[in-house]
């Protein structure tokens, strides 16, 4: 039982560029417009993509929608063609998309297509208001690194062929996934390398009835790590005497144990704290104001700046859903 997140919880499928490929991004001069992650960006160059006009009744009628995202829409020949992809990489996998497995897959595959390609329009909607564009030249250059690392040119068209996709289809994927890849690295670089840390301890058990009965023994001055190793549940601390080590806000896999941790002063311990593990004594050994974050916890704090970066997205925009995707 580990009550540490081990590395990243997995990138985001519209923010999977590695944020090291900046280079081929281009921003606008600095100036003073402050965005909802509380740093100082850059007005756009372009203008600000609008709202779709309405068709008047003598205009061509609008293609089918599947989804419109802040006025603006995903067609549903797109969404389709999205579909056809992830059946002709069945079919590459020797998995028949008209099989009972391959329509179980696809059903299974719907909405998150679709969500997928609405926080695609989400990602690229922040950025136009962060002012991130991504020049034609630098996707060209990094598709040309693309190319070259499959094989050359036949082996690229090959690739697309099995993927289903066009030429073209695969340029413009690309382009999102470099603004999507911008976004996140300026999301994870405003993530600070130093923090507050506690250095704990915690005694796990499965009953609240063995918890208040430690807790009475601490309480009459038992030995903390003495009680770890006798009875804690969490193995990966037991034999250390529960010692979690130093820890930041937000990396703990149960948030309750966190909490109290940080309310205490060394020396101190909890009450019984319930978890979802079971039922926690913690008890704080030392205090650190600004401790360096290691690899693997800023990572983690990374993840979870992202991942509320894209819940806020969601919580925010205005999404019309035109198409049934649950089965």
């Amino acid at each position: 039982m580990h009550l540490k997140l081990v590395g990243w919880l997995g990138v985001l499928a519209l923010l999977v560029c590695s944020t090291g490929c900046g280079s081929p991004l281009v921003t606008a001069p600095p100036a003073t417009v402050s965005h909802s992650m509380g740093s100082t960006v850059s007005p756009p160059l372009a203008e600000p993509t609008a709202a779709p006009v309405l068709p008047s009744p003598s205009s061509t009628p609008e293609p089918p929608l599947a989804v419109r995202v802040n006025g603006q829409p995903i067609y549903l020949a797109d969404y389709e063609r999205r579909l056809g992809q992830y059946e002709a990489a069945l079919a590459a996998q020797g998995i028949d998309p008209g099989s009972a497995e391959g329509q179980e897959k696809l059903a299974q595959r719907r909405d998150w297509i679709l969500n997928v390609m609405i926080e695609q329009v989400l990602t690229e909607q922040a950025a136009g208001a962060a002012g991130v564009i991504v020049t034609d030249e630098g996707v060209d250059a990094y598709l040309h690194d693309m190319i070259a690392e499959v094989g050359g040119d036949e082996a690229f068209e090959a690739m697309l062929e099995e993927w289903g996709q066009t030429r073209e289809e695969a340029r413009e994927e690309l382009r999102v996934e470099l603004i999507g890849g911008e976004m996140a690295r300026r999301i994870t670089d405003a993530v600070p390398e130093t923090a507050e840390h506690v250095r704990a301890r915690h005694i796990l058990v499965d009953t609240m009835e063995k918890a208040n009965h430690i807790l009475a023994q601490l309480q009459a001055s038992a030995d903390f790590a003495a009680l770890a190793r006798a009875h804690s549940l969490d193995v990966s601390t037991r034999d250390n005497g529960g010692d979690l080590g130093f820890f930041p806000r937000g990396v703990l896999v149960a948030p309750e144990v966190e909490r109290a941790a940080f309310d205490l002063q060394p020396g101190q311990f909890s009450g019984v704290v319930t978890s979802v593990l079971g039922y926690h004594i913690v008890q704080v050994v030392e205090r650190d104001p600004a401790r360096p974050l290691s690899e693997e916890n800023r990572n983690i704090l990374k993840e979870r700046a992202l991942a509320e970066w894209v819940e806020q997205l969601w919580l925010e925009a205005d999404i019309q859903r035109f198409v049934e995707t649950e089965s």
